[in-house]
């Protein structure tokens, strides 16, 4: 009897469960113990890679520094800066500033580190002291905009490396400029001698000799030219050994080219401090009349350049091959 009805119920077809159904099933199963546990750990497997993602992308970002944006005036230039103000009023600042203005600010961040309360409580508002960037923090001071910025804890040492650095890296500082920031940390105890200090900064130690012999130079050396930034390496063993046989004739002639109230080529004041050539003559013209009537004038500027400029009519283009070469002949005739 029971053979006969199990095969009778074999015949029984019966229809596929509904997705309602099979969902009903499933919640029915995840309301278990194990299916709860199951549920769980698939949510947690996901969890766990999308947190492993994560962690992977922030590597990239280790040990950066978060740039934000500052008010210019909160913050100072370095103790140790070693830009002359003339590096703010050449034509290569101009362009950077009109960079950091179409950009809307500095795209490139300088770096700062924060003042102790002792240092920023001379000035109200101010709170960081600049490691690097001082003509980008100046650029954005002119211009009213706030200051991208890396802030950073740095000790003394660590920011005159790192401005050293930099700087190398972008707009080279004048040998003078560069004599004056190594003195100043050598003035000041950065370094115990001027060889550590080379070593430090990564620079041979005659370059370092040389910068030091350009800033030590006497202030009436320095204001014989028209900006210390002129002022070249090579000159710094002539001028130094000239000062050390006779001072007093060295400074004599930087007083003389400052009282002449003139800008002359850099060139032409380190030939008048060595004793090389005079002084050139002071700036004005000169006029070649005949009957009253002027033909010519000859007129030399602030840089001692002459030009030599004839009137209308007074030569012409047939003779300028002749005026040429008398010109030619009479450089000629010049001493050497």
């Amino acid at each position: 009897m029971s053979k006969k009805l199990a095969a009778k119920a074999g015949l029984i077809q019966v229809p596929p469960a509904s997705s309602s159904a099979a969902a009903a099933v499933d919640e029915a199963r995840a309301k278990t113990a194990p299916g709860s546990m199951l549920q769980f750990l698939s949510t947690q497997s996901a969890a766990i890679k999308e947190a492993e993602d994560l962690r992977e992308r922030l590597r990239e970002f280790e040990g950066a520094a978060p740039v934000r944006g500052l008010d210019a005036a909160m913050i100072r230039p370095s103790r140790w800066a070693n830009r002359h103000e003339a590096s703010f009023n050449d034509a290569e600042f101009r362009e950077l500033k009109a960079e950091i203005e179409a950009a809307g600010g500095n795209v490139q961040p300088v770096k700062v580190r924060p003042l102790s309360p002792a240092e920023a409580v001379d000035v109200p508002g101010l709170r960081y002291e600049l490691v690097f960037g001082h003509r980008r923090h100046r650029a954005c001071l002119e211009l009213g905009l706030p200051v991208r910025a890396l802030i950073e804890e740095v000790s003394d040492q660590q920011l005159f490396e790192a401005m050293e650095r930099e700087n190398r890296g972008r707009k080279n500082l004048s040998p003078w400029e560069q004599g004056c920031m190594y003195r100043r940390a050598l003035d000041e105890g950065l370094y115990p001698s001027l060889r550590k200090l080379a070593e430090a900064v990564q620079v041979d130690v005659s370059l370092v000799s040389k910068s030091l012999a350009l800033a030590r130079l006497p202030a009436a050396v320095v204001e014989a030219f028209a900006s210390p930034l002129e002022i070249q390496f090579r000159w710094a063993q002539p001028l130094s050994e000239l000062l050390q046989k006779d001072p007093d004739a060295v400074l004599e002639r930087a007083r003389e080219l400052k009282a002449q109230g003139r800008a002359l080529a850099a060139q032409a004041v380190f030939n008048a401090l060595t004793g090389q050539t005079a002084p050139a003559p002071a700036a004005g013209s000169a006029h070649l009349r005949r009957d009253g009537r002027k033909l010519a004038t000859l007129s030399r500027d602030a840089r001692g350049r002459a030009s030599l400029r004839f009137e209308a009519g007074v030569l012409p283009p047939e003779r300028e091959a002749e005026l040429l070469q008398l010109v030619e002949d009479f450089i000629r005739r010049q001493p050497a």
